[in-house]
């Protein structure tokens, strides 16, 4: 009884202290979040990450969750994470032109988010594709859906055709390399025969 007594105590310290743990991980998560990005400025509820040469990798992954301005304009900027600006409710404007969009499958995200949010189409105007060369300078926003289509069909051949020239380069190394061994073996067993 007394163990049962002791092992009742003791998983109930710790699901209290995993308790903890999660709430101080989600208090000090959620602190965090509401302060103004690195790399960029915040006044009020405008967070300014204009003109920084944020690329999509250096770019923060979330922003307060009272923005109502954003500002993103003049990056170097390709693609937008999937879900960056949905949690964003009080989002009122966006500026996101000056960035060199890359218009391939990552493209869906920021074409989906155009088009939800199409009663400021000022946020549209600039928001241009600048490759593949076939896109550049269409606006993302207004990218019909055989061309997305188009994207999506042509990424998935490249990626095969790019893991297939790499198998096939791997295959030839691996027969040049049996190659090489068997003639060195030849060579050795001539040598020998010949002594």
């Amino acid at each position: 009884m007394a163990f049962m007594t002791r092992c009742s105590l003791f998983h109930s310290l710790v699901t209290m202290n995993r308790f903890l743990l999660l709430s101080s991980l989600l208090l000090l998560g959620g602190q965090r979040s509401s302060a103004c990005p690195e790399l960029c400025s915040c006044r009020g509820s405008q967070v300014d990450c204009s003109s920084r040469s944020l690329t999509s990798s250096s770019m923060p992954t979330s922003f307060p969750p009272g923005t109502t301005e954003l500002l993103l304009h003049d990056n170097l900027i390709t693609t937008l994470p999937n879900g960056l600006l949905d949690g964003l409710s009080s989002l009122r404007s966006v500026s996101l032109q000056g960035n060199p969009w890359l218009c391939d499958c990552g493209v869906l995200y920021l074409r989906a988010w155009l088009r939800r949010h199409s009663a400021n189409h000022a946020e549209h105007v600039g928001v241009n594709c600048s490759s593949p060369p076939n896109l550049k300078g269409r606006l993302v926003a207004y990218l019909t859906e055989e061309e997305v289509a188009l994207l999506v069909t042509l990424t998935i051949f490249l990626k095969r055709f790019e893991r297939l020239s790499k198998e096939a380069r791997r295959t030839n190394e691996e027969i040049f390399a049996v190659g090489e061994s068997s003639r060195e073996n030849e060579y050795e067993r001539l040598k020998d025969s010949s002594i």
